[in-house]
């Protein structure tokens, strides 16, 4: 399949929220939200995001000019280690998973946006684990370091669950 990722556009914010909402109904296994009375989560479009900011980044993944997911990177400031990126959100839809998709995308995000990253995935979400873990490998060719359940608040996740960290070069 080949694999697109558009900017997210002022027009297009709408289409991202949809995905997000249905990003954050997978999520709620982990981070245990409910919803609104209105039956959504409530997820909104940062203005940070736009592309125009320079600081955040919010593309859609297409595969085959089609909808897939999305991926949000931000400037990498939490924590304890200076980075230049960070991995905010990526969602492949399930019609989409095991098909290379979401390697695909972030390659070419990492492609584009050289330097430092961290990625931080929640503990329990064991196929996010082995993902991240088999991007960080494939890309560096094993050069990353992976600290498990970091005790670091700005680490943490919403219902207060220490997140695992990877760190990276996509400097080559």
């Amino acid at each position: 399949m080949q694999v697109t990722l558009k900017p997210v556009t002022a027009d297009k914010e709408n289409v991202l929220v949809n995905l997000m909402e249905k990003y954050e109904y997978e999520f709620s296994q982990y981070h245990h939200w409910d919803v609104r009375g209105d039956g959504l989560y409530g997820c909104y479009f940062e203005e940070e995001y736009r592309e125009e900011n320079g600081k955040y980044a919010a593309f859609f993944i297409e595969a085959d000019n089609k909808l897939a997911g999305f991926v949000m990177i931000g400037d990498g400031i939490n924590g304890d280690k200076k980075t230049d990126y960070q991995v905010n959100e990526l969602f492949v839809m399930h019609k989409y998973r095991r098909l290379g998709i979401g390697k695909q995308a972030l390659f070419k995000i990492l492609d584009s946006y050289k330097g430092i990253w961290q990625v931080v995935f929640h503990p329990v979400n064991i196929a996010s684990a082995h993902f991240w873990e088999r991007i960080a490998d494939e890309y560096t060719g094993g050069k990353y370091e992976l600290i498990k359940s970091h005790s670091h608040e700005d680490y943490s996740f919403y219902d207060g669950t220490p997140g695992d960290v990877i760190y990276f070069s996509s400097i080559i």
